[in-house]
């Protein structure tokens, strides 16, 4: 059966965006005469859009490990998967548009190695300059998210050849090309972390941030995937789909929550417990001036998932996800915010309108890509060679 868009969810769309739209022109017309709005709303605008994007692209590198590995089970979800990885090219124009006008404003702030009066006088970043600086960031960016789009074309390009075609020449070249794209992810994902996020605090770093950064952006790509799932089941969609593919998502959903918290703990512990100037200043702007955010964000992170989804029942009962889905992403959308605003805005950080209204609005596009994307190819593929082992999946 082929997804159409409802006139309910085009009205859910399209009001999220309007709510969107009015709180954060509310949010403008309030700050628009402070001193430090530029770097607020742009400090926002990358905050979405890094957030939104980190969940298209967990969902290719999760389609790319199903690939390296040959799984079998993951078939009859395969078009969800492909049409959460369906928001990387639009995810790259909104990131690209954010670090252009970032570039124009020489960092407005955020990052403020761009400014050349500050790296005049900043010894540190002086002896970063070499790889921190305009030239050299806009080509790691270019290549981090020509590969992405790259591979993102390549794999659905062949995901609809498989199905006209049948066989397995598409099978195994996949397989291929997931291990390949793995391989790239791995370190990208480590060093566009530290382009796009760390180098906000340019004077500190730490060695678990890359990982830290990536469990963040796989579990919130899980739990869309897993929502995203179980609403269409709902609707009547996805015939071939059961209970034991649901519970596979679900118990992803749960084991990424715990390596977050598990990376969020020893990054936290290591440094408190080494003491030192240069890496505690993170953590002391952070717990002085998001403290609520920073811990509570951790809480959510941590303790729903452990209680709420730890029993076999729960990872298939489609309220339960639902709702434990929608608080671990406002807890991972709260970490980027805090790791974003804490850097550019310090203790003059706060949510209000323009943050309320910017985050709808990208809500708002980001699930009506989704539900286009849907449209774009039937819900179930065909000629897959583990088709029939995913029909039969039980756990």
């Amino acid at each position: 059966m082929d997804f159409k868009v409802t006139k309910k969810e085009n009205i859910f769309t399209l009001t999220l965006i309007v709510i969107g739209v009015l709180f954060t022109a509310i949010g403008i017309a309030t700050h628009a005469g402070d001193d430090n709005f530029i770097t607020r709303f742009l400090a926002n605008s990358l905050i979405n859009s890094l957030f939104f994007f980190g969940i298209g692209l967990g969902a290719l590198f999760f389609l790319a490990l199903q690939y390296a590995t040959e799984t079998g089970w993951y078939v009859a979800v395969k078009r969800v998967m492909e049409a959460l990885t369906g928001y990387v090219p639009y995810g790259i124009a909104f990131l690209v548009l954010v670090f252009i006008a970032l570039t124009i404003t020489d960092g407005a702030h955020i990052y403020t190695w761009m400014d050349p009066e500050v790296v005049a006088h900043d010894s540190i970043i002086q002896m970063k300059s070499s790889y921190l600086n305009k030239g050299f960031f806009w080509i790691r960016t270019i290549v981090y998210l020509g590969i992405y789009f790259w591979y993102w074309r390549g794999f659905r390009k062949r995901s609809l050849q498989e199905d006209i075609e049948g066989g397995t020449e598409i099978h195994f070249k996949n397989y291929k090309k997931g291990a390949v794209f793995l391989v790239f992810f791995a370190v990208f994902s480590s060093t566009s972390s530290w382009d796009w996020i760390m180098s906000i605090d340019v004077h500190w770093f730490s060695t678990l941030f890359g990982w830290y950064t990536f469990a963040g952006i796989w579990c919130s790509s899980m739990t869309v995937l897993v929502m995203l799932t179980v609403y269409l089941k709902k609707q009547g969609y996805l015939p071939k789909v059961n209970d034991h593919h649901i519970h596979d998502i679900g118990k992803w959903t749960f084991a990424t929550s715990f390596l977050w918290s598990y990376l969020w703990f020893s990054q936290y512990m290591l440094i408190w417990y080494a003491n030192m100037g240069e890496e505690v200043i993170y953590y002391e702007m952070r717990i002085e001036n998001f403290q609520f955010l920073y811990f509570g964000m951790f809480i959510v992170n941590f303790a729903f998932p452990m209680l709420l989804l730890m029993s076999r029942e729960a990872k298939r009962h489609a309220g339960t996800l639902t709702v434990i889905g929608i608080i671990i992403l406002l807890g991972h959308w709260m970490d980027v915010y805090v790791m974003v605003s804490g850097g550019s805005m310090g203790a003059t950080a706060s949510i209000g309108m323009l943050e309320i209204g910017m985050l709808a609005l990208m809500a708002g596009i980001f699930i009506r890509i989704i539900l286009n994307n849907l449209t774009k190819a039937p819900l179930s593929v065909v000629n897959h060679p583990y088709l029939d082992e995913s029909i039969h999946h039980e756990i």
